[in-house]
């Protein structure tokens, strides 16, 4: 199981693009196999994914998500080959719907038929992304084009994938899912099982589950998951989290939490390997000032045991 963090979980996410690029070369430096950002108000991810590209070797780079209906898929498909060809191939394009909060009530953009949104997207930037040519018509997009960017190579596309039909989507068109507010169990009766269905049904090769949970070593596991939970909790009233939520049998997003000591910890990053999880992408939780530092030099102690 490769060992990767979600990048800006310090400081209420106030981050500068130094701050971004500091903690990535850190998470380089002791060992971490991947950093995610995730597309919020602070910073565009790509472009500071492909600063940090520059400035880094060998750690792999992701999107967590990036939503795609603000961005035509060729648009998107140009930056990620770009950001691909600036780190030598070590770049993971990871796509979502976000929310009608979001996307509707924020952008002013349509969230009805998210799913055929999300079908017809993936037939124009798989291609795209693989460096082939796109031929396609259908009733959102229309794209006959091929990006022929200079060492490009092909970039990974990982789908944020709670529900059957994107998981069927992210099995048969993409390289993998990437999962937020989704528990052990659902992963392991669910999320796992689904998708691998839809790519051996495909002839895909089995697919990347990337899994993302909130995390923290401490020796106070009381006083951190207060914290946690009052830091996570918005996520509990949105309707894919909370379905996810409901279908683990989890009454607050804080049940999903990893909290405690290294022992307590190992063991459950464990079961995730167990089970079939082949990314852990850490959501680190600054419940005091060195959390998160801690809890990273933590998981790159423990890569070798997770192989």
């Amino acid at each position: 199981m490769n060992i990767g963090f979600m990048c800006g979980m310090k400081n209420n996410g106030r981050y500068t693009i130094d701050d971004y690029l500091e903690e990535i070369r850190f998470a380089q430096s002791i060992g971490l196999d991947q950093a995610w950002m995730g597309q919020v108000f602070s910073a565009d991810a790509i472009s500071v994914l492909t600063l940090a590209a520059r400035e880094t070797t060998s750690i792999r780079l992701g999107t967590a998500v990036t939503p795609i209906q603000p961005r035509h898929p060729t648009s998107l498909a140009l930056q990620a080959l770009t950001a691909n060809a600036a780190s030598a191939g070590r770049f993971d394009l990871g796509i979502g719907l976000s929310h009608k909060l979001v996307i509707e009530d924020m952008y002013g953009l349509s969230y009805k038929k998210p799913a055929q949104q999300m079908r017809e997207y993936l037939q124009v930037l798989a291609p795209l992304c693989r460096r082939e040519r796109c031929d396609y018509d259908g009733d959102l997009y229309r794209v006959h084009a091929k990006l022929p960017v200079a060492d490009a190579g092909e970039v990974p596309i990982i789908v944020a994938a709670l529900g059957p039909a994107m998981l069927k989507l992210a099995g048969q068109l993409a390289a993998g899912t990437t999962t937020w507010m989704t528990g052990p169990k659902t992963l392991a009766q669910h999320t796992i099982p689904l998708i691998r269905h839809a790519a051996a049904a495909a002839d895909k090769p089995q697919p990347r589950v990337v899994a993302s949970f909130p995390i923290v070593l401490t020796d106070k596991p009381e006083d951190a998951k207060t914290q946690v939970a009052d830091k996570t909790a918005i996520y509990g009233h949105i309707p894919s989290y909370k379905a996810m939520l409901e279908q683990e049998g989890a009454e607050h997003p804080v049940d999903l939490a990893l909290i405690g000591d290294k022992a307590t910890l190992r063991s459950q990053l464990q079961a995730l390997k167990d089970l079939g999880v082949d990314d852990f992408n850490a959501f680190c939780m600054d419940t005091d000032p060195e959390a998160v530092q801690r809890t990273l030099t933590f998981l790159a102690e423990e890569k070798t045991n997770l192989r």
